[in-house]
């Protein structure tokens, strides 16, 4: 007599967190978040008027021992109010004020307005030539016309070849 093979592959539906090789129930999330959350959190700023205010307020308390209720009330951490210790101790006050984050602008450069400037007058000395060119060529046409003979150029030497 042969017995049948009793080995059996366990399926993915039984294992731990089910019950007898049922699938767990899943919950959908709710529907919508709660109007008291924002979509981002945004990173705070601090200007330097409080800066300068809390370091005011830990430097009285420092003899006290309430710098950890004055940082949980502002919700800070102390690697913070070490770096801004560390600014207003190097005499930069505007390092305290917030600055703008990600990549910063080139800076300007110091020749660009004087390039501007002389491509300005460039394109009006240009104007100037196709106006006094258009003049002599004018000039030239009138007098064949007129039958005067030709004038010769200001530049041009009196023998011609």
């Amino acid at each position: 007599m042969v017995m049948p093979n009793m080995a059996t592959e366990p399926s993915a539906a039984t294992g731990p967190g089910t019950e007898e090789g049922r699938r767990p129930t899943i919950v959908p999330g709710p529907v919508s978040a709660s109007a008291e959350l924002t979509g981002r959190p945004r990173r705070r700023t601090f200007t330097a008027q409080d800066k300068l205010r809390i370091l005011a307020d830990t430097d009285r308390a420092a003899g006290t021992g309430g710098i950890g209720a004055i940082l949980r009330r502002e919700g800070l951490y102390s690697s913070a109010l070490s770096d801004w210790r560390r600014q207003r101790d190097a005499g930069t006050l505007g390092a305290l004020t917030p600055s703008k984050r990600g990549p910063k602008p080139p800076p300007p450069n110091p020749l660009a307005t004087e390039l501007a400037s002389a491509r300005r007058d460039n394109m009006r000395l240009k104007q100037r030539l196709e106006r006094a060119e258009a003049i002599i060529e004018l000039q030239k046409k009138v007098a064949e016309l007129l039958g005067l003979p030709p004038m010769a150029h200001p530049g041009a030497s009196d023998a011609e070849p």
